[in-house]
């Protein structure tokens, strides 16, 4: 993998993570400025970072869909605690279940895409 690709991944994801949180704030009608919308991704972001940080100390390649489940489920609890402590309170289960879904076809789809593409290619 060259040492391109690993930065334009990290990056994608990251702003799956940012379209997430905007589309969230949208649906409820919040304010969508920089700040804003930083304030709701960061926590996740957090998460994501950890992920990517496991996959990389584990030597996997970060654009497999088994290391995606792995930077999902850390950018999901990671989100979700982070916000949890710093509301004072579980997130409701309702907006797990929704960021649940939402991150896991954003940060899943491309990678289950470029799978999908190289099994074309080596075809």
């Amino acid at each position: 993998m060259s040492r391109v690709a690993l930065p334009l991944m990290f990056l994608l994801d990251a702003v799956l993570v940012g379209v997430f949180a905007t589309f969230g704030r949208g649906a409820h009608s919040e304010g969508l400025g920089i700040g804003q919308v930083w304030g709701t991704a960061w926590p996740c972001l957090v998460g994501l970072v950890v992920g990517w940080v496991v996959v990389l100390a584990t030597r996997r390649d970060p654009g497999t869909i088994r290391s995606g489940v792995l930077v999902w489920v850390a950018t999901l609890v990671g989100g979700m605690l982070i916000r949890g402590i710093g509301d004072g309170r579980v997130p409701h289960w309702s907006f797990m279940v929704v960021a649940a879904i939402a991150t896991g076809v954003f940060l899943l789809g491309w990678r289950a895409l470029r799978a999908a593409v190289s099994r074309r290619r080596s075809a």
